[in-house]
C-alpha cells in the first residue's frame, strides 16, 4: 500500500472518531432542544421521539412568563460582562510582569501565585463569606465581580507561559523607541497575546455565566438572582414543567454557544499558547 492511501486511510479514521466524540458532546444539545419543544406527554414515551409533533414554540414564551427571566438574563449579562473585564484588565497586566520584568520577590511571588491554585474552593468559601460580610457586599453583585480586577491565578499562569515565548527583541526595540514599560505592554505584547487573552475571556465568560455556587451564597434578594438561580427556583415552583424547564435551558445554553461558533478560531489558537514563530 503506499504512502498515499495509508495517509488516507489515517485521515479517514481520524475523521470518524472525531465524529463519534462530537456526538457524546452533541447528542445532549439536541435532546436539551427537542424536549424544550415537546408537549409533556411525549418526553417520557420509549423509545424516544426526537423529533416533537405538535412543535410547542409557547414552550418558551410560557417559561419566560414563570420566572421574571428577562431580570434575571440581565443580572447574568452584568456580572459576567464586568467580570470578564476585570480578568482581561489584571491577569494579563500580571502575567506580564511575571513573565518579562526583573524585580525583588518575583519568584516568591508566583509560588504563592501557584500556591492559591491548589487551595480547593471549598477551603476559601466561608472566610470569604465572612470577609464580603464585613465589608457589606452580600446581597450585592460585587463579590462576583470585584474579586476578577484583582487577578485569577489560573488565567495569570496560562497567560505568562504565552508571554514567556514572545522574544525579548520587541521590548528592546521598544525601548529603543523611547517606550515605557507600560507602553511597551499596552501597544506591543499585548495586541500580540490577543488571541490567549480572548481564550482567557471565553474561559471566564463561560464560568460566570453557569456559576451557581456564588450567586447562590452572595445573592440573596430575587431582583438581584442571575438565570442559573431562576433555574433552580423554577424547578422547585414547577419541577414538573420539564418542557418549560428545558426551554429556559435552551435560551441559557444558546449565548455561549454563539459565542464559541464567532470565537473558535481565536479560543483555539489562543489555548494553544503557541507564541512566535521566528
Amino acid at each position: 500500500m503506499n504512502p498515499t492511501a495509508i495517509k488516507r486511510i489515517n485521515r479517514a479514521l481520524a475523521y470518524v472518531c472525531l465524529i463519534v466524540a462530537s456526538a457524546f458532546f452533541i447528542i445532549p444539545f439536541i435532546w436539551l432542544l427537542s424536549t424544550s419543544l415537546k408537549p409533556l406527554t411525549q418526553i417520557f414515551t420509549f423509545p424516544p421521539e426526537w423529533i416533537p409533533h405538535p412543535i410547542l414554540w409557547s414552550n418558551y414564551s410560557r417559561a419566560v412568563e414563570y420566572i421574571p427571566f428577562w431580570t434575571y438574563l440581565k443580572n447574568t449579562a452584568i456580572i459576567t460582562i464586568v467580570s470578564t473585564l476585570g480578568v482581561i484588565i489584571s491577569c494579563p497586566l500580571v502575567a506580564y510582569s511575571f513573565a518579562k520584568l526583573e524585580y525583588r520577590g518575583r519568584g516568591i511571588l508566583f509560588f504563592v501565585t501557584l500556591a492559591v491554585m491548589m487551595i480547593p474552593g471549598q477551603v476559601t468559601m466561608i472566610p470569604l463569606f465572612l470577609l464580603f460580610t464585613k465589608l457589606g457586599w452580600v446581597g450585592t453583585p460585587l463579590p462576583l465581580i470585584v474579586p476578577q480586577f484583582f487577578g485569577v491565578p489560573i488565567y495569570i499562569f496560562l497567560l505568562r507561559q504565552f508571554f514567556m515565548g514572545l522574544p525579548d527583541a520587541l521590548r528592546e526595540a521598544g525601548r529603543l523607541d523611547g517606550a515605557s514599560e507600560f507602553r511597551i505592554y499596552l501597544q506591543i505584547m499585548f495586541p500580540l497575546a490577543k488571541s490567549a487573552v480572548l481564550a482567557v475571556a471565553l474561559f471566564q465568560f463561560m464560568g460566570s455565566w453557569t456559576d451557581f455556587m456564588g450567586p447562590l451564597l452572595y445573592l440573596t434578594n430575587e431582583p438581584s438572582y442571575t438565570v442559573s438561580l431562576g433555574l433552580q427556583q423554577f424547578q422547585s415552583q414547577k419541577g414538573s414543567e420539564w418542557g418549560l424547564l428545558m426551554a429556559v435551558s435552551t435560551l441559557m445554553t444558546l449565548p455561549i454557544i454563539v459565542l464559541f461558533f464567532f470565537l473558535q478560531k481565536t479560543f483555539i489558537s489562543g489555548i494553544t499558547f503557541s507564541g512566535i514563530k521566528g
